[in-house]
């Protein structure tokens, strides 16, 4: 995956919901997470098909993000749940750091006996990293994760 196939991109494991787009995927979330914007579920499901794929579209550069950040506050601001909130933008965080496996990965690799060295870590694109720390972090239900090591480490 270039670097610039990153910003639409969706996993295989995510081809439950591809087209339909019920679920936010991804890419959209790592979007959100770098713009520092929480967009809900019912935020998500409550725009129309085409305005979401706009959003799974939408370039991953610096000045089409943060178009992309006002874009979501207008498009949320009249909705049941009010606008998009905004949130620290995602600022050196595990899965932006290619040089150090995250440690919730980490364990989580070890607990599934998920082969994950420094090595590899450092050859995944920042999405494939920020999709593992996603679906490894505490609370989540991780029923993808081990679809997530397949695909990305496969």
């Amino acid at each position: 995956m270039t670097a610039t196939s990153q910003a639409n991109h969706c996993f295989a494991f995510e081809h439950d919901f591809v087209g339909t787009w019920r679920c936010i995927p991804l890419c959209v979330r790592r979007k959100l997470d770098l713009i520092g914007l929480k967009l809900k579920l019912n935020h998500w499901l409550a725009m129309s098909q085409e305005q979401r794929q706009q959003l799974v579209d939408w370039d991953d550069q610096p000045q089409a993000l943060a178009a992309m950040a006002e874009h979501c506050r207008n498009l949320t601001r009249a909705m049941a749940d009010g606008e998009a909130k905004a949130l620290p933008p995602a600022c050196e965080e595990p899965w932006q750091i290619p040089t150090a496996v995250a440690e919730q990965v980490a364990e989580a690799a070890q607990v599934r006996q998920v082969s994950l060295s420094l090595a590899q870590w450092h050859k995944l694109n920042e999405l494939e990293r920020f999709a593992l720390c996603k679906l490894a972090r505490p609370g989540h239900d991780h029923h993808n994760l081990e679809a997530a090591f397949s695909e990305v480490l496969g």
